[in-house]
C-alpha cells in the first residue's frame, strides 16, 4: 500500500497526479486545482471513502504528480496521460460500435468521396458518424448527382486512365470522369468544396447556387443544362430531407445523453450544425471508478474534444447534468474553438425535448448491450461457474429465482419472483404476488409471505403424487440459488422461510444488496464481492434489476386500477362487473367522463338508472338542471 507523502512536500499548485503500483504501471491518474488538498484525501480513514478508492490506494505503491500553470492545462495533462497509460482504476469510454463515416481524401490529387470506418487518417476529412453505413451510402448516391466526385479505388482510377475509358458511373452522370481528362481541376475542386459544405450543413449555400444556375441557363435557352441543374437541384433537396431539423439554421451544437447504472453507463451523443443533426456517436463506460452522471459527462467531453473532432467543436454543449469545474471545462474548449464554449443543461423547450430523445437512445443502446452480452452462451456458461464457486453452491445454479418487493406508503403491496434457467430470463415462469397479511409498511414480512407462499406450493407440489401424464405445477421446480433483493435482513427472512419448510438442504438462498453490489450468504458474517466486470456479477444485476422491474410494473397496475375503480365506487346499480365493463368498452375512467347520457344508451346491458347514476357522478351541475327543468315542467 502506498505511502502518505508529507503534506509539505506535496505542492499547491495545480497539475495531474499519478498512482503507480509496485512494477511502476500508472494505475490511476487525476487532476487538481491544488495537488496538495487533492492527494491527502486519499490518505483519510478509509471509512470515508468508497470501496473503489480504497481498493485502488491499497493496489498502489507510490504516488507521484506533475505542476502546471492552471486548471485547463491540468485537465488536458490527465487526458493524454489517461491515453497513454490507459490506467485500470479510471474509466474508460470505448465506441460500443464502429460507427461508419463518410470522408473526402482531401489529400489526393482528385479527392474522392467514401465510406470509411476505424482508424482516421491525417489528409482526410470525416463527416458523420452515422448510425448505419446504408443511410450514408443514400446520401451519397444522391449527393454524387450534384457533386460528381469519383468514389472509386486507387486502382481503378489508375485502371480506367490507363484504358482512356470512363467506369460506369461516369455514363450515369454519377462521376465527372477525373481519370480521363474530362473535368479540369478548377472545376472538380469547387464540386468537392461543395459536397464538404453540404455535409458541414451549409444546405441553403448550396441550393442558392443551384438555383441560380438554374435560372441563369433558362433565360439563355440553354434548357438541357437547365434541366440537368434542376435534377441536381431535386437531388440536393431530397439528400438534406435525410438530415433531421431540430434547432435554427444558424445552430451548431452538441448533445450528450446518459444512461447508467452502478457499473456501467450508456453515452450517446448527437452532432447539430446549421440546426441539423449530421451525425451521431455512442460509448460504453465501464464505471472502475465512482462516477456520478456530471461525472460521467466531463470524461465524455474529454474524450469527444481531446482530439479534433470531425465537425470541430461547437458554440455550446448540452447535457443532462453539468459536469464539476465547468469553468474549467468552458475555457478548454475555448481554447479550442477559439470562441466561447457554453455548456449548458436544457430546462425547457425543444431542446430539452431533444435532450430527452437522445436519452432514449442512450437508454436502448444500453439495454441492447446488456442484452447482446446476456445472449453469450460461453459468458452465461463462465457467469454460472464463477457463481458455484463464488458462493460455494454444490452445483452450477441452471434454475436461479430472484424476489423484490413494491408498494407505496404500505398500500397495494405486491412481489415479483422472476426466473433465469441456464442464464437467461424465462418469462413464462415469472409469478406475481399480491400481499394478503402485512398491513403497513414491513418489507421483511411481505417478503416473508411471498417466499412462503412460493415454497409452500413446490413443497404441496413436491409430496403430492402426480398421475401419469398430468403437467406439473407452476411451482413444481425448485431453485438451485434462491436471490432476493436486499441485504443481511432480507438473507434473514429467506434463511427463516427456508429452514421453517425443511429445505435448508436443498435450497441454497443469497442477498444482492444494491449499494454496494454485495452478495451476503448464510452462516458468513461478511459479504462476499464477486469481481466487478466479472460475467457473474453482471448476471446477479440482471435478474436483480428484472425482479425490480417486474415488481414496480405489477404495483403500478394494481395501483392503477384500484385508483380508476374507486371513482366508480358507490354509484348506485354499478357493481364491480358492470364497472369493469365499463372501463373496457369505454377505454378509462376520462372517457366515462366525458360520455354524454345519451351515448350511454348505445350500451344495450347497462340499465338507463344505473347510467343516469353515472352520469350524475361525473355531471352532478349538469344532471341537477336537468331535474330541475323537468320538475320546473
Amino acid at each position: 500500500m502506498v505511502a502518505k507523502p508529507t503534506p509539505s512536500s506535496i505542492p499547491e499548485s495545480p497539475g495531474s497526479y499519478q498512482f503507480k503500483d509496485v512494477h511502476g504501471r500508472v494505475i490511476y491518474v487525476g487532476k487538481a486545482s491544488n495537488l496538495r488538498s487533492r492527494v491527502s484525501q486519499y490518505f483519510q480513514d478509509a471509512r470515508h471513502l468508497h470501496p473503489r478508492t480504497v481498493a485502488m490506494v491499497a493496489a498502489a505503491e507510490s504516488v507521484e504528480w506533475i505542476e502546471v500553470r492552471n486548471e485547463v492545462e491540468a485537465l488536458m495533462l490527465e487526458y493524454n496521460l489517461i491515453k497513454q497509460h490507459r490506467p485500470r482504476f479510471n474509466v474508460r469510454l470505448r465506441d460500443d460500435k464502429s460507427y461508419p463515416f463518410l470522408a473526402v481524401t482531401i489529400d489526393e490529387q482528385w479527392p474522392r468521396a467514401v465510406v470509411m470506418r476505424g482508424t482516421k487518417r491525417k489528409g482526410t476529412k470525416y463527416f458523420g458518424p452515422y448510425a448505419h453505413a446504408y443511410a450514408i451510402r443514400d446520401t451519397l448516391d444522391l449527393l454524387l448527382r450534384t457533386f460528381p466526385v469519383r468514389t472509386c479505388s486507387p486502382g481503378k482510377f489508375n485502371q480506367h486512365s490507363k484504358l482512356g475509358r470512363p467506369c460506369l458511373l461516369f455514363h450515369i452522370e454519377k462521376c465527372s470522369g477525373p481519370c480521363v481528362g474530362e473535368v479540369d481541376k478548377k472545376a472538380y475542386d469547387s464540386m468537392v468544396s461543395g459536397l464538404c459544405e453540404f455535409l458541414e450543413g451549409d444546405v441553403d449555400a448550396v441550393v442558392e447556387e443551384l438555383e441560380e444556375k438554374m435560372k441563369v441557363a433558362s433565360e439563355a435557352q440553354e434548357y438541357e443544362v437547365a434541366g440537368r441543374t434542376r435534377d441536381r437541384l431535386h437531388a440536393v433537396r431530397r439528400a438534406s430531407e435525410k438530415q433531421l431539423m431540430v434547432g435554427s439554421r444558424d445552430e451548431d451544437f452538441d448533445i450528450i445523453a446518459v444512461a447508467n447504472d452502478e457499473l456501467e453507463a450508456s453515452v450517446q451523443v448527437f452532432f447539430v450544425r446549421k440546426g441539423r443533426v449530421l451525425g451521431r456517436k455512442g460509448y460504453i463506460l465501464d464505471k472502475v471508478e465512482e462516477l456520478s452522471v456530471s461525472g460521467v459527462v466531463g470524461r465524455t467531453i474529454e474524450s469527444l474534444y481531446g482530439d479534433p473532432p470531425p465537425l470541430g467543436v461547437p458554440k455550446f454543449v448540452l447535457v443532462p447534468d453539468l459536469p464539476e469545474e465547468v469553468a474549467v471545462y468552458e475555457e478548454w474548449l475555448k481554447s479550442l474553438r477559439g470562441t466561447r464554449v457554453d455548456i449548458r443543461v436544457p430546462q425547457k423547450g425543444d431542446k430539452r425535448e431533444l435532450l430527452e430523445t437522445v436519452t432514449r437512445n442512450a437508454s436502448e443502446e444500453f439495454l441492447r448491450h446488456r442484452l447482446r452480452r446476456a445472449a453469450d452462451h460461453n459468458a452465461r456458461s463462465r457467469a454460472l461457474t464463477e457463481l458455484q464457486d463464488a458462493l460455494g453452491l454444490p452445483e452450477a445454479p441452471l434454475r436461479i429465482e430472484c424476489y423484490d418487493m413494491a408498494h407505496l406508503q404500505g398500500q397495494d403491496y405486491v412481489g415479483s419472483m422472476v426466473v433465469m434457467e441456464d442464464g437467461l430470463p424465462v418469462k413464462r415462469e415469472y409469478r406475481r404476488f399480491k400481499v394478503r397479511t402485512v398491513e403497513g409498511n414491513d418489507d421483511y414480512a411481505a417478503m416473508g409471505e411471498v417466499l412462503r407462499r412460493r415454497l409452500e406450493a413446490y413443497v404441496e407440489e413436491r409430496d403430492t403424487p402426480r398421475e401419469d401424464g398430468a403437467k406439473p405445477g407452476k411451482f413444481a421446480y425448485p431453485p438451485q440459488l434462491l436471490l432476493v433483493d436486499g441485504g443481511k435482513g432480507q438473507l434473514g427472512v429467506a434463511i427463516q422461510v427456508v429452514s421453517d419448510l425443511g429445505l435448508e438442504d436443498e435450497i441454497p438462498v443469497a442477498s444482492l444488496a444494491k449499494r454496494y453490489e454485495e452478495v451476503f450468504v448464510p452462516g458468513r458474517s461478511e459479504p462476499i464481492r464477486i469481481g466487478r466486470g466479472s460475467d457473474a456479477l453482471f448476471m446477479l444485476q440482471r435478474i436483480r434489476d428484472e425482479a425490480h422491474r417486474f415488481a414496480n410494473t405489477f404495483h403500478r397496475e394494481i395501483r392503477g386500477k384500484r385508483m380508476l375503480v374507486s371513482e366508480l365506487d358507490g354509484i348506485p346499480g354499478l357493481g364491480k362487473t358492470r364497472a369493469a365493463r365499463l372501463l373496457q368498452e369505454l377505454g378509462d375512467i376520462q372517457a366515462i367522463r366525458s360520455t354524454q347520457r345519451e351515448q350511454f344508451d348505445q350500451l344495450k346491458w347497462l340499465p338507463a338508472k344505473v347510467a343516469d347514476a353515472v352520469f350524475e357522478r361525473f355531471h352532478p351541475a349538469i344532471s341537477g338542471d336537468t331535474n330541475a327543468e323537468q320538475h320546473d315542467g
